[in-house]
């Protein structure tokens, strides 16, 4: 990747965090065409972070109104810098008591949050709760546990290092995060017509540097771990990756990164 294609912010906390812009963008882009929802349809983004899901809704979906609700004030800020639109709104919420009338959204969307969220089964009765009979409320998250390659040669390599961290692998921490219970928690929700896709996006990285740098950014949490390791220990993780990822002739590294997409219907009561 170059580097005009990664985004760098720095949370409240001072944590460095990496965006890959090009993969975002796409990934938001199929996600919002797979939907398919009719010009002039109310959005309710949750967990908005600094606004990515929400600009496109705006290029693609010519909604009359995107409401995005995010628990942080700081990537808040930076959505409203970054997304000028009389249209849209941003606020400070919780998933778990959304401040919103009930039934006012045609579209409830959730972009890479459900698997953070706390109580995730009240969050989705909020979501079902504030989308209008017939409306869609949909979601994605990464393939932790598969495809999201960029982090599963990650942990891949240090759980066969470290075996007793086996329990910090994202793949392991959020089992949400597949086809079968991403399906299960919108059926317990009272959602019909529930639907599964993979956005698969290829990832290309110049170089093993290009790939490996991210990681010592102190984002959580795989680079958090990382940086966790001692000098010698790092290095060892490190070259493990190398010599397991698919580095082409001319050092390139081709990856995917696979998110597992979601919706449903609330029908009428």
């Amino acid at each position: 990747m170059t580097p005009e294609e990664l985004e760098i912010t720095v949370e409240k906390d001072g944590k460095v965090v990496v965006h890959m812009k090009g993969v975002k963008g796409r990934r938001c882009v199929e996600f919002v065409d797979w939907l398919a929802v009719p010009p002039g349809a109310r959005w309710l983004d949750l967990g908005c972070g600094t606004g990515a899901l929400t600009e496109t809704i705006l290029k693609r979906a010519n909604p009359i109104q995107v409401d995005g609700i995010d628990p942080s004030e700081g990537y808040l800020a930076l959505a409203r810098e970054q997304v000028r639109d009389p249209r849209v709104r941003f606020n400070v919420g919780d998933a778990r008591r959304l401040p919103v009338e009930s039934a006012h959204y045609d579209t409830v969307v959730s972009a890479l949050v459900l698997n953070f969220i706390p109580d995730l089964p009240t969050a989705m009765t909020e979501m079902a709760r504030a989308v209008r009979p017939g409306g869609t409320v949909a979601g994605y998250v990464w393939d932790y546990a598969g495809k999201m390659e960029l982090m599963r040669y990650f942990w891949d390599a240090a759980v066969a290092l470290k075996p007793e961290d086996l329990e910090r692998d994202e793949g392991r921490r959020f089992p949400i995060c597949q086809p079968g219970p991403l399906q299960h928690l919108f059926e317990r929700a009272g959602l019909k017509s529930v639907q599964m896709r993979s956005i698969d996006i290829p990832t290309h990285f110049r170089n093993f540097d290009d790939y490996w740098t991210p990681f010592l950014g102190g984002q959580f949490p795989a680079p958090d771990y990382a940086m966790s390791l001692g000098d010698a220990a790092r290095t060892t993780l490190r070259e493990r990756i190398r010599a397991h990822l698919p580095i082409a002739a001319d050092g390139s590294i081709p990856l995917i990164a696979r998110a597992w997409a979601v919706r449903g219907t609330r029908l009428a009561p």
